[in-house]
């Protein structure tokens, strides 16, 4: 993956991640007026901020109810030493919230969150609320793409920029051209040749001004572009050997408008917001739909579900990480009788079984370490393993059945990768003791399989279940995924 590619993956995971924040602090509710909303935005000073902190400390030593007082002055104590954290304000701003909030169960939790958005921040901000102020973030997610637009007619051209809700007119100019006309007698040709030289010129000055003005640094500065004119010039135009073939490949869409100038270029703007709504949908299409055929040509360079993904990922072979933004499956980190670490992943239904929690040797509930979400553990893990992370929707065709289809989880591999030749090795390892010549050591925890278990020799069997847990050997060339002498298990409903 080219390194415009894998910045522009970077950046969708910080935009997934802000996301999941902002639908976090929305739903977060407190009692009274402890929330604190800090935004700094970039090239302000923190001493700034500082002070005004210290300004309402003391103003907040006024409220009458002792228990609000008590609780905005916690929050704004906290978020002073969150503020101490850094001497100057990062680049793209600072984002800090802070304050107590009601849990589901009724509880009062303290939450201080502090970080750097992923692109500069605008906006200043101070508010102590009984919710957190989150409008500034959500105005950062929209799209910053800039698409170009070039318009042409007879009378002159117009090249344009539109970016978010903003539109730029970048250069124009205007032309006259020679109508056509049946006089000339015998010079009629003549005429038409001369009509015909002006046209072509006139589509030559276009291309020249396009690469000036859409190229930087050999570099095409739009994600992409928007050909519109009232004749058939922007075809000319889009067919023309003088149009330089970086920008050709950037048009995204040809329209006719019934105007030139800038009154064309708010037409071509409407006619082309659909286009332009989709352009991210498009790169989805495009990548699941490369992930179809290699399933469809019988590669073997591909694999689904959350049991393959992993055991593909840590071994190295995962190229693309494809998992869909809103995946509901949870990673448990926990520890059996023996002080191992076990892993397990479970989707909201498989939680209510407890079975799954218990200790295989005691029939007890193994230890609790660490509950996340599998999403947030791909999101911080997965460069780790030299793997691109994509997040798909399923409001394209193509994302929906990968969603519905293939668990919402599947990867792209470097190399084929044969799964049931590992489970099998998984399945073999277990059945042999070390005490009998030559045959590897019992592992403490069981496996099971939805594979038929068809040892004759083995002194060991278990019974077939509903729940694949598969442990797998660990890759000397990988790193560890967990400390200790821990497994990857893998928690998967069996069809």
């Amino acid at each position: 993956m080219s390194a415009p590619q894998a910045n522009e993956a970077e950046k969708n995971i910080e935009i997934w991640k802000v996301k999941k924040l902002i639908k976090r602090l929305e739903q977060a509710r407190g009692n009274g007026t402890s929330m604190i909303s800090l935004i700094i935005p970039p090239k302000d000073q923190v001493s700034r901020a500082a002070k005004m902190l210290a300004e309402e400390f003391g103003t907040a030593s006024n409220i009458k109810s002792r228990v609000n007082r008590l609780s905005v002055l916690s929050a704004i104590t906290s978020t002073q030493q969150r503020l101490k954290l850094y001497t100057r304000v990062p680049p793209n701003g600072l984002v800090i919230y802070c304050g107590e909030i009601i849990t589901a169960e009724g509880k009062e939790r303290k939450i201080n969150i502090d970080f750097e958005p992923f692109k500069p921040i605008n906006t200043s901000l101070y508010l102590c609320d009984n919710k957190f102020h989150t409008e500034a973030l959500s105005e950062l997610l929209e799209s910053d793409q800039k698409f170009g637009f070039i318009i042409m007619d007879g009378n002159g051209a117009l090249f344009g920029t539109l970016s978010g809700n903003t539109r730029e007119i970048i250069h124009k100019f205007s032309v006259d051209l020679p109508k056509k006309h049946g006089r000339g007698g015998q010079s009629a040709l003549r005429f038409a040749r001369l009509r015909e030289e002006k046209r072509h010129n006139y589509v030559r000055k276009v291309a020249e001004l396009a690469v000036q003005n859409f190229i930087t640094n050999d570099k095409v500065n739009v994600a992409g572009l928007i050909l519109a004119g009232s004749a058939d010039f922007k075809n000319d135009l889009n067919q023309s050997d003088m149009f330089d073939n970086r920008l050709q490949s950037k048009v995204i869409k040809v329209v006719d408008v019934s105007y030139g100038g800038e009154n064309g270029f708010n037409q071509a703007i409407e006619l082309a917001s659909e286009t332009l709504s989709n352009v991210k949908f498009i790169q989805e299409k495009k990548l699941i739909g490369k992930y179809f055929e290699e399933i469809s040509q019988d590669t073997g360079k591909v694999c689904y579900g959350v049991e393959d993904t992993l055991k593909a990922l840590e071994l190295g072979a995962c190229e693309i990480l494809i998992v869909y933004e809103n995946l509901d499956v949870t990673r448990w980190q926990l520890r059996n009788s023996n002080g191992e670490e076990v892993i397990i992943h479970t989707t909201k239904t498989q939680e209510a079984n407890r079975e799954l929690f218990m200790d295989k040797e005691t029939g007890q509930e193994m230890e609790i370490i660490e509950q996340t979400s599998l999403l947030e553990w791909l999101a911080e893990k997965y460069k780790d393993f030299g793997a691109t992370l994509e997040f798909v929707s399923d409001k394209s065709s193509e994302g929906n059945q990968f969603v519905k289809g293939f668990g919402g989880i599947g990867a792209m591999l470097r190399y084929k990768v044969n799964f049931e030749q590992l489970a099998d090795y998984d399945d073999e390892d277990e059945f042999y003791d070390e005490s009998e010549e030559g045959g590897p050591e019992i592992r403490s925890t069981d496996t099971l399989t939805d594979r038929p278990l068809a040892r004759k020799d083995s002194i060991h069997m278990v019974s077939q279940a509903a729940v694949m847990r598969t442990v797998m050997p660990p890759s000397p060339s990988s790193i560890n995924l967990l400390k200790g002498p821990s497994k990857l298990h893998i928690v998967e409903a069996c069809t």
